[in-house]
């Protein structure tokens, strides 16, 4: 038994935002340009991204109202109506609420009634976990169709205020994530039947390094690395604050690291029989910045199993990088706008820097009925 996704959406906030008009939006910290902004966004190669956030830092759509956006999306240009989903299951790095769970908070702006439900929580291959949860859902014929939705409200962390809250002018590693990050969401609908031209999903496989790897990307930690408490564990929220343990940080020093661990699970699904790369039609790639994409294209290609840069699609530089949602995003807006045929494949590769994740999935372009 096959499962398809048979629909794609996606919702991004406002208009996009150019560089130049980054700093403005998120605030100057302490009153002083960053120093930083420019070299990042020179190796990251975004041009203009979307913020769930007007200039005066009021919030625009929640979390859960833009997963919403995009499930709509996905849903109307399906044959399925909004009653007759049986799963909904949604991944973000931080829902607007510590409690109850993301996909409740969906549900509820959804309006879908008597569902069965799974949140998956993570940073960037979470939203692959989701899919991957209700994708063997369907192989085990529980279900008969599903919503998966990702989303992502970045925007929140990097207003000026939070780092002011923090003292002195931000390190690197907490100023890095500023320049890289941004808002979105994308939902897909799985089937157990293919509508019109649509995706099959022949596997989702990921490979997680905790165990040999230390922490790289946080919320919750002080900016002392030898301070090892978590922000619960402060006497109050204020002095969590204080000691930069409620800003995003990734230690850069770790980074490399994706590409390798990346690279390396890939050669796996090759040498398993999972991939074949002369026939990868086309290759979507959840790199967070235009220098990692580089850095893997060379290394598949000194591995001898690279794959031509024509068959590589990314959004990244127009959408920028929405973390879990982007993925969906990218998917969504490779149906829409790029040549796809019945029989070509496409593998679609979800690294995450967390704590050192990578998930795979190939897909194969089918015909079903419309």
């Amino acid at each position: 038994m096959s499962v398809y996704i048979t629909s794609t959406g996606h919702f991004l906030p406002g208009e996009p935002v150019e560089n130049e008009q980054m700093e403005a939006r998120l605030g100057l910290v302490n009153g002083k340009p960053s120093r930083l902004k420019r070299r990042i966004l020179q190796s990251n190669g975004i041009q203009t991204r979307h913020y769930a956030m007007d200039a005066e830092h009021n919030t625009t759509h929640s979390n859960a109202e833009m997963a919403a956006r995009a499930g709509d999306d996905c849903l109307a240009q399906a044959a399925l109506r909004p009653s007759q989903v049986q799963l909904l299951s949604a991944a973000t790095s931080q829902g607007d609420l510590v409690l109850p769970g993301f996909g409740s908070m969906v549900q509820a702006e959804l309006g879908l009634r008597d569902i069965e439900l799974h949140t998956s929580h993570g940073i960037c291959s979470s939203s692959m976990m989701a899919l991957k949860a209700a994708y063997t859902s369907l192989k085990a014929e529980e279900h008969d169709n599903a919503l998966v939705v990702a989303s992502e409200l970045a925007s929140r962390l990097f207003k000026a205020s939070r780092y002011e809250a923090a003292g002195g002018d931000p390190d690197f590693n907490a100023e890095f994530l500023r320049w890289m990050l941004s808002d979105g969401a994308g939902a897909f609908l799985l089937e157990k039947q293919p509508r019109g031209r649509c995706f099959r999903i022949d596997w989702i496989k990921g490979f997680s390094h905790a165990d040999a790897y230390p922490v790289c990307m946080t919320v919750g930690q002080p900016s002392d690395a030898a301070d090892l408490r978590s922000w619960q564990d402060f006497a109050t929220y204020a002095e969590a604050e204080a000691a930069g343990a409620l800003l995003l940080r990734q230690d850069v020093r770790l980074l490399d690291n994706i590409v390798k661990l990346g690279v390396d699970g890939y050669l796996k699904l090759i040498d398993s029989g999972h991939v074949r790369p002369d026939q990868v039609d086309h290759l979507l790639c959840h790199y967070s910045s235009h220098y990692f994409k580089s850095r893997i294209f060379d290394m598949l290609q000194q591995a001898g199993v690279g794959i031509e840069e024509p068959r590589w699609y990314s959004n990244l530089y127009t959408r920028g990088n929405t973390g879990c949602a982007s993925i969906m995003i990218m998917l969504d807006e490779f149906r829409r706008t790029r040549a796809h045929e019945p029989g070509q494949t496409i593998l679609c590769m979800v690294p995450e820097s967390g704590r050192f994740n990578t998930v795979y999935m190939q897909l194969t372009v089918v015909e079903g009925e419309q």
